[in-house]
């Protein structure tokens, strides 16, 4: 009976210890409830994640004191349990938490869980004043990636590279991801509208993307409203200044009179006459808002750029609308991004910049005589590469219409907490309007002609369907898992039309192609083309997150495209990375955050035409086959094969691995990154000669019916280190100073192979100089177990006593190498100050280690009898080289350099009124100065060459400056911004 009593008394008492609490997690802003969120008892593992409705249940003892929450986004809550059964816990965002996120391919991850080379760039750290292009926000914000643009066009394109040359041929330029859509274009995104960019750099990274993920990938991310139910209205304006800087100097009127020049009577400044006062305006109008689960944005952005020469700008106007909304507790959540951007080019012949320059500078303008009546009145003269630039500007007239629309849908349900189905269908529509004039009385083109007008149209559609799978939970108290399984479909079809007549009665321009009387034969054209490819994906990523301790990121991709040989149509593209943060482990001292990480990717590139690997066929000569001309029947164009079959070509194929440090010290006021990587770049595409007549290894049974099949010829290798580093909030005195650097060192590009089985290339040279006189010697040389771009050149060893080229030899087999044009190293450098109201930026960049071959010394520095036509660019060789313009090592310049791109100063003005949230007025300046050795136009790497179409070679040319490029551009702009609430 006593033991009965004792332990019936034993069980009430312990009854009476133990209890159980609920309550429920909210959104302390919104008043939502929080699912998923953590409950634990603090110094305990006893806990339980709230439901759907964001409520929990949790047995408690007597001893508990206090419950810490926690969820993904929001500040951890500690809470005191004291007498209470039933809470009521609201979580507050975690701002910091929030920016610290980083978008990667599918979804985002805490930065701190980053394993790979991934960089996000905020607003707060763009490039600043005139920027038109979203390209422009990053030059040199990113270790590794390259944005560049030789001259000041307003309607010139950038070259993006990202740790070098990824392909000879196909995409070169990282894989732009907006708001999810894969592939979209820069044109379809106004700088303005940009919430975030993060940057996958290596190969790990940019896996998940597979065959479109070789040259790098840029993620970008627009601005959405917020959920706090307010609606916000911002304004932003700005105008800017442009005028030419750097000019290369040439000789005066009458300097070039007395070293021998013809003498025309006159005094004409050329560039003068050509040159204006560039202006541009911007306009920003946005407004966004929110309240629950529905957010908005709409946006509306006008430019307009006009340029250096008279007739040249553009004007853009882009229009954005983004909307989400959540619906049944927001489980089931949809968005719709929309954007259309309207682009109206003018642009005039590129020659002109050339003749501005070296054009004879006593010649007149116009000139009374019959002859030039014949040409609208120009001074003209039928010398040899001698045309009158301001005529050029006037009587030729070149135009572009481009209209851009892109519409994505995205759907995401619930269906657990911890699962989520997406799908997202996208449609990317991009038609081009292109109009080309030359008028009766151009000199060089139409008055032969008669006159002549063209009319082209490029019109591209991409459609994209992709669905997701995202599953995620706690294996163990520790250990996190994530897991992201998907299907892509991928629909793309391009189709064209040109036509070109001429001899016209009157200058109608290209709105009434008919009045031209002649349709074939020189300066006419008639061509159309379609074509169109599919690519389907199935791809999947596994995440671990040990503790916050060790990191792990598994990822494939298969990809099958339609554009390659039937044997391999199918591509597979693994990849993994694997980190751990020391700090987590050990006692670092001064690191909060050392995160050592080790990561290797395959990626692939699709080709820029889908019909590589058919034997496909085009349009050959006019055959008369009764050789009357008087009859017409019997009039046909030939059909000729362009290529044979290859049924074996497939994927180009980048192996990149790499090394990289994630640091962070004295509680993260200084962060950066350390990385090295290589690269091996496999199977690259390439058309090679072959034996008509002999079979086609690539299709058995069969022999090649033309002298040339496209393979899978090349290998590269690279490698690289990049750094990068900033500090937050400096102090000097009552100036905060923000500091940021990064710089990259480069392997150069090696050619390892140029060969396939019997096939290919020792070496492949390349860039002729051009007319005239010097069109036959290429001077750039690509050969296996050297890097890629390499210039060869006879040596200058003197100049003799009559001033004639005293060089080492006039065999091009015998040149030796000279120089390179791709950088051995890049660096930028960002300085931000603030003090009371007051803002500060500049921002340094530099690259080193390029050559570049100075054209205009190439052909107008001597003063020969032949070149007494055109003027001399002043060197010190001018006064006294008789000899004519030949190649050779002199021309060769080192063009590293150091510029400040850019610099701002602006101010906060402090705002009363209930309507007005902020105001700011700002000053800045692009292109304020430069110091580098190189004697040419501008001293920016080239990576291709802007005389070589063609895209499958131009890569192999890098390092020339033509004669046509474009004038740098000195710009200062002054802006304002405000936002009403």
């Amino acid at each position: 009976m006593l033991v009965t009593t004792l332990f019936i008394g034993s069980i009430l008492v312990a009854n009476a210890q133990n209890r159980t609490i609920s309550g429920t997690v909210l959104d302390a802003s919104l008043g939502d409830p929080v699912p998923g969120a953590t409950v634990l008892v603090k110094g305990t593992t006893r806990g339980v994640a709230t439901d759907l409705d964001g409520k929990f249940t949790l047995d408690i003892q007597s001893s508990d004191q206090v419950l810490v929450v926690s969820f993904v986004g929001y500040l951890t809550a500690e809470v005191e349990i004291g007498n209470q059964s039933t809470f009521t816990i609201n979580l507050e965002e975690d701002i910091q938490s929030l920016e610290e996120a980083v978008v990667i391919g599918y979804g985002s991850q805490d930065k701190k869980e980053i394993t790979s080379a991934v960089v996000g760039v905020k607003p707060e750290d763009f490039n600043k004043g005139n920027v038109s292009n979203p390209s422009q926000l990053l030059q040199g914000k990113v270790a590794g990636l390259s944005i560049t643009k030789a001259g000041g066009d307003p309607n010139g394109g950038f070259n993006v590279r990202l740790r070098g040359l990824s392909t000879f041929g196909a995409n070169s330029s990282p894989l732009v991801v907006l708001d999810g859509v894969i592939g979209a274009s820069l044109d379809a995104v106004d700088p303005n509208d940009i919430a975030s960019i993060d940057v996958l750099k290596d190969g790990s990274a940019a896996a998940i993307y597979g065959a479109r993920g070789s040259s790098g990938v840029i993620l970008i991310t627009t601005k959405s409203g917020s959920k706090d139910g307010s609606t916000n209205v911002s304004f932003n304006t700005f105008a800017s200044l442009s005028n030419a800087t750097n000019m290369i100097e040439v000789l005066s009127p009458e300097e070039f009179v007395s070293r021998g020049g013809t003498d025309f009577g006159s005094e004409t400044d050329w560039r003068d006459e050509l040159l204006q006062q560039g202006y541009s305006y911007n306009a920003n109008a946005s407004i966004s808002g929110g309240v629950g689960f529905t957010k908005y944005m709409a946006s509306v952005n006008y430019r307009n750029n006009q340029g250096l020469i008279k007739g040249l700008g553009n004007e853009r106007l882009n229009t954005r609308l983004n909307f989400s909304h959540g619906a049944f507790d927001n489980k089931l959540r949809l968005s719709v991004n929309l954007s259309f951007t309207n682009l109206d080019q003018d642009n005039v012949n590129q020659g002109a910049f050339r003749y501005a320059t070296i054009y004879n500078p006593t010649a007149p303008i116009y000139e009374s005589t019959e002859d030039a009546a014949k040409y609208g009145g120009y001074f003209q003269r039928s010398l040899t590469d001698f045309f009158n630039p301001v005529a050029l500007i006037n009587q030729q007239k070149f135009v572009s219409e481009e209209k851009n629309a892109l519409a994505a849908f995205r759907l995401e349900y619930d269906i657990l907490p911890s699962l989520t189905l997406s799908a997202q269908y996208s449609q990317d529509r991009k038609n081009i309007l292109q109009g080309a004039f030359w008028s009766k009385q151009d000199f060089s083109s139409g008055y032969g002609a008669g006159g002549s007008a063209q009319r082209t149209t490029h019109d591209n559609a991409r459609r994209i369907f992709e669905s997701t799978l995202r599953y995620e939970t706690d294996l163990s108290r520790r250990l996190n898992m994530a897991l992201l399984g998907g299907i892509g479909f991928q629909y793309q079809t391009n189709q064209g039309f040109n036509a070109r007549s001429k001899q016209y009665l009157f200058d109608i321009g290209w709105d009434n192609l008919g009045a031209g009387s002649i349709r074939v034969g020189n300066f006419t054209d008639m061509s159309s083309y379609a074509n169109e490819d599919q690519l389907n994906s199935a791809f999947g990523r596994a995440n671990f997150n040990y503790d916050n301790i060790l990191f792990f990121s598994a990822s494939v991709r298969a990809e099958t495209y339609s554009g390659f040989g039937a044997n391999n149509q199918t591509g597979v593209f693994p990849a993994f990375s694997l980190g751990s943060d020391f700090t987590q482990i050990f006692d670092m001292g001064v690191f909060n955050q050392f995160k050592p990480r080790v990561s290797y990717g395959v990626t692939g590139n699709l080709p820029p035409s889908p019909t590589l690997a058919l034997g496909y066929y085009g349009n050959g000569n006019r055959i008369d086959l009764d050789g009357n001309p008087l009859t017409t029947n019997d009039l046909y164009v030939g059909i000729i094969q362009n290529s044979n079959p290859n049924r074996d070509l497939k994927w180009e194929t980048k192996k990149e691995f790499n090394v990289g440090v994630d640091f962070g010290l004295l509680n993260n006021k200084i962060t950066g990154s350390v990385d090295y990587y290589t690269r091996n770049i496999s199977d690259l595409l390439f058309n090679v000669p072959v034996t008509a007549g002999a079979p086609n290894p690539f299709d058995p049974g069969r022999f090649n019916t033309v002298a040339n099949t496209w393979v899978n010829l090349a290998d590269l290798r690279a490698a690289g280190f990049e750094f990068a580093a900033g500090v937050t909030d400096i102090k000097l005195g009552s100036v905060s100073w923000n500091p940021n650097v990064n710089f990259t060192l480069y392997q150069k590009t090696e050619i390892v192979s140029l060969s396939a089985g019997d096939l290919g290339f020792d070496e492949l040279r390349f860039a002729t100089p051009g007319s005239p006189g010097q069109n036959n010697n290429p001077i750039i040389y690509n050969r296996v177990g050297q890097t890629l771009g390499d210039f060869y050149a006879p040596i200058l060893e003197g100049i003799s006593e009559n001033g004639e080229y005293i060089l080492s030899t006039d065999n091009p087999d015998e040149w030796q190498k000279v120089g390179n044009g791709l950088p051995k190293g890049e660096f930028g450098f960002a300085n931000s100050f603030a003090w009371d109201k007051w803002t500060f930026n500049f921002f340094l960049r530099g690259v080193w280690g390029h050559d570049l071959y100075n054209s205009y010394r190439g052909f107008y520095e001597n003063q020969d009898a032949s070149s007494n036509s055109w003027n001399s660019v002043i060197t010190d060789k001018t006064e006294y080289i008789t000899s004519t313009p030949t190649y050779n090592s002199s021309y060769i310049e080192n063009a590293s350099f150091i510029k400040l791109d850019n610099m701002e100063l602006g101010y906060n003005f402090d705002v009363k009124s209930k309507n007005v949230s902020s105001f700011r007025l700002y000053l800045a300046g692009q292109n304020l100065f430069q110091i580098t050795g190189y004697t040419g136009i501008d001293p920016e790497a080239r990576v291709t060459d802007m005389e070589n179409g063609n895209a499958f070679t131009t890569a192999l040319s890098p390092g020339l400056e033509r004669r046509n490029t474009y004038f740098q551009v000195r710009t200062f702009t002054l802006g304002a911004s405000i936002t009403f609430k």
